[in-house]
C-alpha cells in the first residue's frame, strides 16, 4: 500500500511539473501588436514549444528560433531588405509576462508590447 502511495505522489508531481511548464503565463504562443500607420492590422512573433519561432506579418523580417534563459529572451532572426539579409540574434529583456502580456525591452532601447493572440 506504501509503495502504491509513493507511485500516486510522485505521478501527481510528474505531472503537476509538465502543468507548469505550459501554465497561463507561458511565453509560448503567438504575440501581436498593431502595425503603426495601418488601422486593425497587426504584426508580431509565434513562439512555438521546442525553440521554433515565426514572424506574423512581417515579411522583411523573419523570426528562425527562440530560446529564454532566465528573464532574457534570445530570438535568432533573419532581416530581409534593400538586398541584403543579415542574420543575428537580438537580445531582449523580458520585462512583463502574464497570460495576456510580453512586454520585452532591448539593449538598444526600444520596448515592444505584445499581446497574446486568441
Amino acid at each position: 500500500m506504501k509503495k502504491l502511495l509513493l507511485a500516486a505522489a510522485v505521478l501527481v508531481i510528474a505531472m503537476a511539473a509538465c502543468n507548469e511548464k505550459q501554465s497561463k503565463d507561458s511565453i509560448i504562443g503567438s504575440w501581436v501588436m498593431p502595425i503603426e500607420g495601418q488601422p486593425g492590422k497587426m504584426q508580431g512573433i509565434k513562439l512555438e514549444e521546442g525553440g521554433d519561432a515565426s514572424s506574423i506579418n512581417m515579411a522583411t523580417l523573419v523570426y528562425k528560433y527562440w530560446e529564454q534563459q532566465g528573464d532574457e529572451l534570445y530570438l535568432t532572426v533573419k532581416s530581409i531588405g534593400n538586398g541584403m539579409e543579415i542574420e543575428g540574434v537580438d537580445t531582449l529583456r523580458i520585462e512583463k509576462l502574464t497570460a495576456d502580456s510580453l512586454i520585452l525591452n532591448s539593449n538598444y532601447g526600444y520596448t515592444l508590447r505584445y499581446v497574446r493572440e486568441k
